[in-house]
């Protein structure tokens, strides 16, 4: 099928296109590579099964590095963005940063570091019709885990000042990239990830977002809105307690509405005018069940979010290599069936 990012963009603003367009944040390399047939080095590899599996993009990052074990941190700890193909385990005590002296240590990447070469190359390879997500997050879950949960959690009453700064560094170098996005031809669709929630909570109180988080997001909302661009914002977990705060930083979509916390159903009645919802379709299910259960599910998802638009099909956060590579082609089938491909 031919891509079409027009398509995809009418959908993220809640409008209803030809058809529920395939959104993923994230697919592993391994399963890249099954699909198309060899591993996915080059760009124009990468374009190729972003379009080849019915997706209307290519979703790009910047080239950084925040690794502080390369940067000379000097600790046996190490930070790695959860972006990598490895996954890594967060700090639960002590991360790289638990005191100002360390902070003031710590090299941190400049602005004028990162590499955008991929998103200036990325125009020339496009087939026609695809368009480009500009994605980058973490500014919440960087600051924690550069800390180490308990020690981040331990310093909001005890160490403050070492929380904001922190997080004032790492915010203004995240939303650079954004300014990027929202300035580049090359960008048809900005995107935040940075999770606040899992399945039961929220991560931390409101109060605490609304000073570490929320102040972030509404600036890449205003980013994206001055430059008439999309912008979709990914958490896992259960948000009642803050998707109206979501939605007045300028979020336009919503990924995945993970489905062990929020019933797709419910967020649409209750946020469909709002927000355009993504996902839904649970990674379990695609790890350990069957091609039907999966067939079932996307159909299910399109009936109860999609009917009138504003409704993106995908899983419940990604497709991880352990994911059963027969379930993620039935999820992909089932979309171009119930979805009007």
């Amino acid at each position: 099928m031919r891509p079409d990012i027009e398509q995809l963009k009418i959908t993220l603003m809640r409008g209803k296109g030809r058809y529920v367009p395939n959104m993923e944040l994230g697919v592993h390399p391994l399963v890249k590579k099954r699909f198309i047939g060899r591993p996915v080095v080059t760009l124009s590899d990468d374009i190729e099964f972003w379009q080849r599996a019915g997706y209307d993009y290519i979703k790009l990052q910047p080239g950084v590095d925040f690794n502080p074990a390369k940067v000379g941190a000097g600790k046996k700890h190490t930070y790695s963005y959860d972006g990598a193909v490895d996954r890594t385990w967060a700090s639960e005590s002590e991360g790289v940063i638990t005191t100002i002296e360390e902070l003031e240590a710590y090299v941190f990447p400049s602005i004028a570091d990162f590499d955008y070469g991929r998103f200036e190359q990325v125009r020339s390879l496009l087939p026609e019709g695809m368009g480009v997500i500009g994605q980058y997050g973490d500014i919440f879950t960087m600051t924690w885990e550069m800390m180490g949960l308990e020690t981040f959690s331990m310093a909001l009453f005890e160490n403050p000042e070492l929380v904001e700064r922190l997080n004032t560094i790492l915010g203004n170098l995240v939303v650079s990239m954004f300014e990027y996005f929202a300035q580049s031809d090359a960008v048809d669709v900005i995107w935040f990830s940075d999770d606040i929630a899992y399945v039961n909570s929220l991560l931390v109180s409101p109060d605490v977002l609304d000073r570490f988080f929320f102040p972030w997001l509404k600036k890449i909302g205003d980013l994206a809105h001055a430059a008439k661009k999309p912008l979709v914002y990914h958490t896992d977990g259960i948000l009642y307690d803050v998707l109206d705060r979501i939605i007045e930083c300028g979020v336009d979509a919503l990924h995945p509405i993970e489905p062990k916390a929020m019933p797709i159903a419910e967020v649409k009645k209750r946020y469909g005018d709002k927000l355009c919802l993504i996902g839904h379709v649970d990674v379990d299910m695609l790890s350990r069940g069957t091609e039907a259960q999966v067939r079932e599910q996307v159909r299910k998802n399109i009936e109860e979010a999609g009917y009138n638009g504003g409704y993106c099909a995908g899983s419940g956060n990604s497709i991880p290599e352990y994911v059963k590579y027969e379930n993620y082609l039935a999820m992909l089938r089932a979309v171009e069936e119930f979805g009007g491909m």
